[in-house]
């Protein structure tokens, strides 16, 4: 991983805890996570450590789920699903810029702005779920 900041033998270990997941994980199941291998860690240590590699541009915040701030190391371009019963959020696949650039065009006409990102965000039911219930 590279960075403009030096990484400490902890913060290598929360990124690395994100990075290898691809479950969209919140600050404390990442602090879950390590607590038992580093006992001194605090979770306001994770959430700082989150912030700081927001601010890298080594990972994105999803969105808000149940309250919930989640995370993303996969940094390329992409929408999500979350499913409204689990909460578990999943990344949607795509074989194309999802997103037609003159969209950004539209965007930025009607509303006087300059486009830089989206995130598109889809809500469901997901399989797991679904065959749980008749619907």
């Amino acid at each position: 991983m590279q960075a403009k900041r030096n990484f400490s033998a902890k913060r290598e270990a929360i990124y690395e805890t994100l990075a290898s997941t691809k479950s969209h994980p919140t600050a404390e199941w990442v602090y879950d996570q390590l607590k038992p291998s580093i006992p001194d860690l605090s979770l306001g240590t994770v959430y700082r450590n989150l912030t700081v590699f927001k601010e890298l541009g080594l990972t994105k915040c999803v969105g808000v789920v149940n309250g919930k701030e989640r995370f993303d190391a996969d940094m390329s371009q992409h929408p999500h699903f979350v499913c409204t019963r689990c909460l578990s959020v999943i990344d949607v696949p795509i074989k194309r810029n999802f997103v037609d650039c003159n969209i950004y065009d539209y965007v930025a006409k009607e509303c006087g702005v300059t486009v830089e990102d989206h995130n598109i965000v889809f809500y469901g039911f997901c399989n797991g779920c679904r065959e749980k219930q008749d619907f």
